[in-house]
This record gives C-alpha cells, structure tokens and sequence, in this order.
C-alpha cells in the first residue's frame, strides 16, 4: 500500500468532541457521539441477570444503563481450574438473580439493548490485554518481518496474569515502548478488580476514557503528521495520556487556534452533510445510491451520465472501479455495519469481475473496522459484512421521521 498523509482533527463545544481522521487531505472517517448519550463499548460492569432464555441460549442482564443488556451462549465464558470452558447449555450456567462481571462489545441500537461478553480485555494504544487468556497474538495487518520481531519481544514481556495481543500501532514500537503500554493497563485491571470486590450490582467498575482520548488511542501511530485540537483543556487530556502511553508522538499534537472552525477549515462539514444524501457523485460522472434498512444496506452503481469512449464493457467496468473505491469510502465515513449488498453493474468478462473485486479488497486494507467479503456473484452482486459496534453516521446525527416512519413516503388521506 502507498504511504498515506494522516491527520486527525478534534474540535470541542460545551464539553463534548467531534473528531475527523483525515488521508491524503480528504476526510476518511467521523466520530461522533449523541448528546443525549455517549457509547458503552468497552466499559466493564457488575451486573445481575434479570431472565435467562433457553431458547435464545441467552440471558438478559441488567448492567444499570436502561434497557437490559444481552449475553449470548457464544459470549459466555467460565474459568474453571485456569482453563477457558464454554458450557453446552445457558440455563446450567446461569440463573436469575445470579451476579456477574460482563463488558460491552455492541452499543444498544434500534431498540435492541446492548450486547455483552464475559472475556474481558483492555486496550491499550500498543496493545489489548486479557487478564482471563492464556493466547497472545500479533496483529496479522503488520508485514511478516514486523510480526515477528513483536513476537520475540512479546514472549520477553509476559503479565503477571493472562496474555496480550500485540495492535498494528506497534509498528516499529521499542520493547520499552511495549512494557510502558503493558504495565499501564495491568494496574487498570488491578483497579478494576478492586471496584469489582466492592461492588453491589448493576454498577460500572470500568469506563473507557472520553472520545477525544479514545480515538487517539485508537488511531494515532507514527505515521500521523498532525493532531489539532481547537480546545486547550482537551489539549491538555490528550498530552496528558500521551505523555503516560507515547512520549514519541507529543509533538504531533497542535492547538488550532484559528477563527475558522475545523471542521470547516478541512471540509468535514461538507463531508458530512454529503454523507447525509443517498446519492454520492463518482469522478467520470457515474454514481452510487446508498439504502440503509434495519436488516441490511444495498448499495446500487450506476453509469449516470459517463457514457465512455470506447465500449460498453469498458464503460461498465470504469464506473465499478471507481465505485468499488468509493464504496469503502462511504462505509467508513458513514461507518456502516451488518450485512452490506454492493450491486455492481453487470460485467460479461471474468477478469473485469475479478479486477473490481482485488480493488474492494484493496481499499478495504485501509478500513480498521473488520469487513469480509462473501462473495461476487455473476450479477455483479457483492455480499460483505462489517462489524457493528456503534449507530453509524445518520443515526447518530438524526432520528427517524415520526410520520413516514422511516419509508421516506408521505401518503395522501384520500
């Protein structure tokens, strides 16, 4: 992959941040949170089982935040004798009444509540640490060479307890760079366990850090030129977790103090309200249409007014590859999960389906969040998945309208 530019800027308003990571000048991906509630992935609680549901294999656990919370079977995990054992059936497991300590790994969305593991992990800017596993890792996105010198420094820089996975922005990191990561979150998980023997349930005994904080734990690497904040309080949270997790990068972070709001200085407000629209323009005049559903988004290429020089199957397959680009790029700045259906237009010639589908593959590299791709039929449909953590971009900016219900259809009364 091309060395990109990466800059990432953070503006805050009565106490609350909006950020934007930017590649090569144009705006790669939004984060945002509603006002009227801030994301619980990660946060870890004392929580009481309310119901358990056979049928389901699942349970209901109220974890203090409203609508009760739900573990599956898959995501229930006991500790027996240091080993990991996953029992058959839920109901031998757990009972109603029964307390126990669970973490979120999906927001509550569309009426649904949130969703709960009971391996537990802290992440780190290097590194994830899993206090209850004996599996350490390296990220499989670093080159070979790379993933095994982290490997070697790995098995040097063992936890008192449990395992760590090594992330991609540990690219190039120094085993002291790596111990300094480990040993700040194995004293997180000692405070944890010591708010969890003090606790009545349902209480929070673990918050993952504010936004602006999370992100740049997140995102931040070396390769990053520039982080500018346009608030000096927030400027000095973010130095401040530098300074503890990556001394090496303090120097990237500017305080923007511009009359010019940032979002507006980098078109991110322009950015956004694009990636409000169905319609989304491709460069030779050809467009997509994105149609976002509660079961799925369908993704619809056109040729629009591209007419092309030379052939119809040349035409076609010009305005796929530009849509396979663009595709990834709504996805990540719309930050759209679940199951996703990409209707290529029709190509008569394998080797073009196969040149569309390396390029989906190859943009995708650059996208954090884990995708698969299942397949390209003949049609030119394409079905993927994204994970679904968090409420995408329209979600989290709107709510759906109260008399169309969503069907964007006004009827008459006659």
């Amino acid at each position: 992959m091309k060395k990109v530019k990466k800059e990432l800027v953070v503006t805050c308003d009565k106490g609350k941040c909006r950020l934007a990571l930017l590649e090569d000048d144009g705006v790669a991906e939004v984060y945002l949170e509603k006002s009227r509630r801030r994301s619980i992935v990660g946060n870890i609680y004392v929580g009481r089982i309310t119901s358990v549901l056979p049928g389901m294999s699942a349970a209901f656990v109220d974890v203090g935040v409203g609508k009760n919370a739900l573990l599956y079977l898959q995501d229930l995990v006991l500790m027996e004798d240091g080993s990991h054992v996953r029992p058959r059936k839920i109901g031998k497991a757990l009972n109603a009444g029964d307390t126990i300590v669970v973490q979120v790994t999906k927001d509550p969305m569309s009426g649904k509540g949130a969703r709960l593991t009971t391996y537990i992990s802290l992440p780190g800017r290097l590194m994830v640490y899993m206090p209850q596993s004996k599996r350490s890792g390296v990220s499989r996105r670093l080159p070979d060479r790379e993933r095994t010198r982290l490997k070697n420094m790995q098995r040097e820089l063992k936890p008192p307890e449990g395992s760590t996975i090594i992330r991609t922005a540990a690219a190039k990191a120094r085993k002291k760079d790596l111990q300094r990561d480990m040993d700040y979150l194995v004293r997180q998980w000692e405070e944890t366990r010591k708010n969890i023997a003090d606790a009545k349930p349902p209480k929070l005994v673990y918050g993952e850090p504010d936004l602006a904080v999370r992100v740049v734990r997140d995102t931040l690497t070396r390769d990053f030129k520039t982080v500018f904040v346009d608030n000096k309080t927030e400027v000095g949270r973010i130095r401040d977790y530098l300074n503890r997790s990556a001394p090496e990068l303090l120097d990237r972070v500017q305080h923007y103090k511009e009359k010019e709001t940032l979002f507006s200085r980098f078109g991110v407000d322009k950015a956004i309200e694009a990636a409000l629209r169905r319609k989304v323009g491709l460069p030779s005049g050809g467009h997509i249409v994105i149609d976002e559903a509660e079961a799925l988004t369908a993704i619809d290429v056109n040729t629009g007014s591209y007419t092309g020089k030379k052939s119809l199957e040349d035409t076609v397959l010009k305005t796929n590859l530009e849509a396979a680009v663009e595709v990834v790029n709504q996805l990540r700045l719309r930050d759209i999960g679940g199951i996703i259906v990409i209707d290529f237009i029709d190509m008569e010639v394998p080797e073009n389906r196969t040149k569309v589908l390396e390029t989906l593959e190859s943009e995708l590299e650059r996208d954090r969040t884990k995708t698969q791709i299942v397949t390209l039929s003949r049609l030119g449909l394409v079905e993927m998945t994204r994970k679904n953590v968090t409420e995408g971009l329209a979600d989290t900016m709107g709510r759906t309208c109260p008399r169309c219900e969503g069907r964007g259809l006004i009827f008459d009364d006659k």
